[in-house]
């Protein structure tokens, strides 16, 4: 289907719920402008305008007449967070084929997308942020590898649920090469050897291929994403700044 409306996504490419939407907006070879927004430093025209409900990143301004980015029309339909942003472009874009045809499959995307809401984004926040035993984010990715199948991505064909899952993957790996954490020193290269082992083969093959899919490979800024996690205060260890993880 022919683009008619213009799309505006607002975030930092830092961010693993804005590199989503970027994903899905590829995959459906979408005409779209990403302006960069802080999520530390928000200007008060993207709190007022865009997202007043949240003030979070990702946003998403849809339709209306184009206009700046800081200046979105008051026409345009406004959408928050991410899984809704993704659903929204796989069924405005069908052509894209971001949700399975077969209804099972559909059903079992959803499923793995709810695995990784409930356990890879809270294992991730303990583990990084709040120097949780490193079991917290082993027994998240053992809960994700189980529902993979021998060979492809979540469901077989790309579709919603590796969109849902391979940012904070691809953020897992690069932060335990680096040691970047709450957790004592030297725990994220031990932890990546323990996903190095056979135990971990299946999810690490299917990391390394999601890796080289057109859309993420496009998009997953490994080098400026790092750096920016360098200075971020809630996972350097001596930055002072504490993280209560959730119950």
């Amino acid at each position: 289907m022919a683009q008619t409306e213009q799309i505006t996504l607002y975030g930092d490419f830092y961010s693993p719920f804005v590199h989503r939407v970027q994903i899905a907006l590829e995959d459906a070879k979408a005409e779209y402008t990403l302006y960069p927004i802080s999520p530390m430093h928000k200007p008060s025209w993207f709190v007022s305008k865009v997202n007043p409900t949240t003030t979070k990143i990702p946003a998403m301004t849809y339709g209306g007449p184009k206009t700046s980015p800081d200046e979105p029309s008051p026409e345009s339909v406004k959408l928050t967070e991410s899984l809704v942003m993704v659903e929204f472009i796989a069924e405005l874009f069908p052509e894209s084929k971001l949700h399975p045809a077969d209804l099972v499959k559909r059903a079992q995307a959803r499923l793995f997308i709810s695995i990784v809401e409930a356990k890879l984004h809270d294992g991730f926040i303990k583990f990084f942020a709040a120097g949780s035993p490193n079991t917290v984010l082993l027994d998240a990715i053992e809960a994700l590898q189980v529902r993979l199948p021998e060979t492809g991505f979540a469901v077989g064909e790309w579709s919603i649920a590796d969109i849902s899952a391979v940012p904070t993957l691809l953020r897992f790996l690069a932060l335990l090469e680096r040691d970047f954490g709450k957790y004592p020193v030297g725990e994220g290269k031990k932890t990546l050897e323990e996903l190095q082992k056979p135990k971990f083969a299946r999810i690490m093959r299917y990391i390394a291929e999601a890796k080289e899919h057109p859309s993420v490979k496009k998009t997953w800024n490994e080098a400026g994403t790092m750096k920016v996690f360098k200075k971020n205060p809630y996972i350097q260890r001596d930055s002072g700044v504490t993280f209560t993880p959730p119950s």
